[in-house]
């Protein structure tokens, strides 16, 4: 008789997916090992905790989702950190990507327009002694404009239309990823300060976020 198959240790699963990010073109080695020791299934509901080392989004509260690693890897591998970065996040969500960025930068300032995420996300950082990260519950899109200029900014929500408002809050020689489209699917862009006031902008790839919403929700 056949010996039942072990089920694969969450160890297994993890290295499993950090050689996956490495085929997929996530190389910088700080961001790689940000995910490595930032534990995935603190940040996934209970219900898809069996999946929290899988390459792919889940569902968490309020109608929102925790982004695919491949995303968060290739999207804070763009943002082109260093150990100074004072950083802004819009869209906390689940504080998957947050903790990632808190890794790799000095300061991460991040706004969440639903106040469930925020103090869910709020107990995870403190979980993990993550002292590097300051919240906000407030509208996003408005950016956080008593602490600009910033040197990156990463939007975890689809904007409509080109983000105005946010790469006014960045430095002359900062970088903003977005995803950007009004559609359900959109384009992942790059936005690289020249110092003159411009951006040249770079498209990275087709991403599917949920769109940036205005104001902030009751829950």
């Amino acid at each position: 008789m056949a010996q039942a198959r072990k089920p694969e240790t969450p160890e297994a699963r993890l290295q499993a997916l950090m050689k996956a990010l490495r085929a997929q073109g996530v190389t910088d080695p700080a961001v790689l090992a940000a995910i490595e020791k930032t534990p995935r299934d603190l940040f996934t509901p209970d219900l898809f905790k069996e999946r929290s080392w899988e390459d792919s989004a889940l569902p968490i509260a309020c109608g929102q989702t925790i982004s695919q690693p491949f995303i968060v890897g290739l999207m804070t591998q763009a943002l082109t950190l260093e150990p100074r970065c004072r950083v802004l996040e819009i869209g906390t969500g689940s504080g998957y990507q947050t903790a990632i960025l808190s890794r790799v930068s000095r300061l991460v300032y991040t706004i969440e327009r639903y106040r469930t995420l925020m103090k869910e996300a709020e107990a995870r950082f403190a979980t993990l002694g993550l002292t590097n990260v300051i919240t906000k519950f407030g509208d996003g899109w408005e950016g956080w404009p008593k602490q600009a200029p910033f040197d990156r900014i990463l939007v975890t929500a689809a904007a409509q239309d080109e983000p105005e408002t946010l790469l006014a809050q960045l430095k002359p020689q900062g970088v903003l990823v977005a995803p950007v489209g009004k559609g359900p699917v959109q384009s992942l862009r790059r936005y690289a300060g020249d110092g003159k006031g411009g951006f040249t902008v770079e498209v990275l790839c087709d991403v599917r976020f949920v769109p940036i919403l205005d104001g902030v929700a009751r829950e």
